[in-house]
């Protein structure tokens, strides 16, 4: 807590001044964020400082495991609203053109399911919540690309980041969007000890370095996810 003081302090002396132009046009104008931003809970994970964005470029959602709760048939979230809400307003009313899920290496949430959610004691919500990465294991096993000399929960976390595109796919407006070629869905992965970020190529299969030839990639569709 102590750092999170000082740290206030330090921002309002030496960032604020420079930002302050910045901050009051975004509530003027309000935001405009283009990428729906999902990523885990773990502290070692900040979207902000490995993409360097400035206030006003991420809607950022963040939850353990970077789980997303699929809908019901009704096109309602089968556990959380507050992320189907997420979903819900940044593709309708900011529009979002980019969703992005971003997992990583070392996520004691995969450490968790692959243990067992039974040995999961005292923390019923928890237990639950995890349940939503459980379909990853068939997930891994179609994902014949992701490699064997990963540990077992990096192998089970970078599935476990395409299952949670397919979970968003399940809501109303999506797949439509992706279609169109309106909305793009982009599978993240996180490499914490070495701090690199890896795509998802869809076209090569597997997870790829983002370097500029990538980003050009990126930007140019041709890594993006599409409903199957």
């Amino acid at each position: 807590m102590e750092k999170l003081l000082r740290g206030i302090i330090d921002f309002r002396k030496n960032k604020r001044p420079g930002l302050l132009d910045l901050f009051r046009n975004l509530a003027e104008k309000g935001q405009k964020p283009d990428v729906l931003f999902f990523a885990c809970a773990d502290s070692r994970v900040v979207p902000n400082l490995v993409v360097s964005t400035d206030p006003g470029d991420l809607f950022v959602v963040r939850s353990v495991g970077n789980l997303v709760a699929p809908a019901s048939s009704e096109g309602v979230s089968v556990a959380d609203v507050s992320e189907a809400s997420a979903i819900e307003y940044s593709i309708n009313h900011l529009p979002v053109k980019h969703i992005v899920v971003c997992g990583h290496s070392h996520c004691g949430a995969m450490g968790a399911v692959l243990a067992g959610r039974d040995k999961l004691k005292g923390v019923p919500n928890l237990k639950e919540w995890l349940s939503h990465a459980e379909p990853s294991f068939a997930r891994l096993v179609r994902s014949p690309f992701i490699k064997n000399e990963l540990p077992p929960a990096d192998r089970l976390s970078q599935a476990n980041v395409l299952q949670q595109i397919d979970h968003i796919l399940t809501y109303p407006g999506i797949s439509e969007r992706v279609a169109q070629g309106t909305l793009m869905l982009h599978a993240w992965w996180f490499d914490v000890p070495n701090a690199d970020v890896h795509v998802y190529d869809r076209e090569r299969g597997g997870y790829t370095l983002l370097d500029e030839a990538e980003a050009d990639r990126v930007l140019s569709g041709r890594s993006g996810i599409r409903p199957s």
